[in-house]
């Protein structure tokens, strides 16, 4: 009995010491978010997606977006809004992992009730192998859970200012660089299938399973781009929505019908759209979510106002975009000229 108490006595100090510590990181945590709310400024900039979904108002987005890069410079809310009224969120990150996906998801899920989610696929064709998906997912597990490791960078903010940020417009970020593309053809037909690693199919499978419990509609999106899709990565994804009973656009495959203009609509030589581009996409994708969604237009919704508002903001940076793209073409034009 003796050797039994002195065994819970040697175990409750480090006990009691796990619990103190466990409350002064959700102390941290709090305090964070709580500053991270009040001073957007200082949180890094690729942290601000998951900040600004908590921002929004609550249950007030109908689409939710998730995916990387190739998310945020092509599918632009307020375009969506100021052509279809539907009221839609980026929460793309650069270089968005699927466990990152997945938490952001999990996180949006706790403020919003959106109808349809929709995925870019980019990210779904990581090279994750068993290790690095555990430890990408312990990372990810202790962000959500304790959101002071995410935003503990805010502190050299504070005290050297804050880094200039990318202006976000609904998780849209506007570009207004032009580099063509001229590599010609890329989406050539082919029987043979990219591979898509266990981890990301894993994830993938749970975020769809996810929306299904809760009545979400899922649509699975490949932004046009050169330098990161081919046809067997189509070939893979047209089986996983299949399988899965999701939508699926290979917008690679829909460049002529969305008017895509390869030395003018390129941010970087076939990575990634511009402004030009992701107006043209934008327009697409928000007739086929009025047509094929029961999508409300909030237009005329006063509980919507500061969409409104936000719409002035982004069609004077589009403009602003717009003009320096053409400059550069210009440039362009006569430097080819001589």
């Amino acid at each position: 009995m003796q050797d039994f108490k002195q065994k819970m006595r040697t175990l409750k100090k480090p006990a009691v010491f796990l619990a103190i510590f466990l409350c002064l990181i959700l102390i941290l945590s709090a305090f964070f978010v709580n500053m991270a709310k009040k001073h957007p400024e200082f949180v890094q900039s690729r942290n601000r997606p998951w900040l600004n979904i908590q921002n929004e108002k609550k249950n007030s987005i109908d689409v939710l977006v998730l995916g990387d890069s190739e998310s945020y410079t092509t599918f632009s809310p307020l375009e969506i809004w100021k052509q279809n009224g539907i009221a839609s969120f980026v929460c793309g990150q650069t270089g968005q992992e699927v466990e990152e996906t997945y938490y952001m998801l999990r996180r949006a899920l706790r403020t919003q009730e959106p109808k349809v989610v929709v995925f870019e696929t980019n990210s779904m064709f990581q090279p994750q192998n068993a290790a690095e998906g555990f430890s990408k997912t312990i990372a990810q597990t202790v962000n959500y859970y304790f959101p002071v490791f995410l935003l503990h960078s805010m502190w050299q903010n504070w005290l050297m200012g804050p880094e200039k940020q990318q202006v976000y417009y609904k998780g849209f970020v506007v570009r207004d660089i032009v580099e063509p593309y001229d590599g010609g053809s890329y989406m050539e037909k082919t029987e043979r299938r990219e591979y898509m690693s266990r981890v990301v199919r894993a994830y993938m499978d749970k975020m769809l399973a996810m929306c299904r419990e809760k009545g979400i509609s899922v649509i699975l999106y490949s932004a046009p781009s050169p330098n990161n899709y081919n046809y067997a990565k189509h070939n893979t994804l047209t089986d996983y929505a299949e399988q899965n009973g999701a939508e699926y656009l290979d917008f690679n495959l829909m460049t002529e019908e969305l008017g895509i203009d390869w030395e003018k609509d390129s941010l970087d030589n076939g990575d990634h759209l511009n402004v030009l581009g992701a107006e043209k996409l934008s327009r697409y994708f928000g007739s086929y979510l009025e047509e094929h969604y029961d999508l409300e237009d909030h237009r005329k919704d006063p509980e919507y106002s500061s969409w409104n508002e936000d719409v002035q903001k982004y069609q004077n940076a589009e403009k602003n975009a717009i003009r320096k793209i053409e400059v550069i073409l210009e440039y362009l034009r006569k430097k080819k000229q001589k």
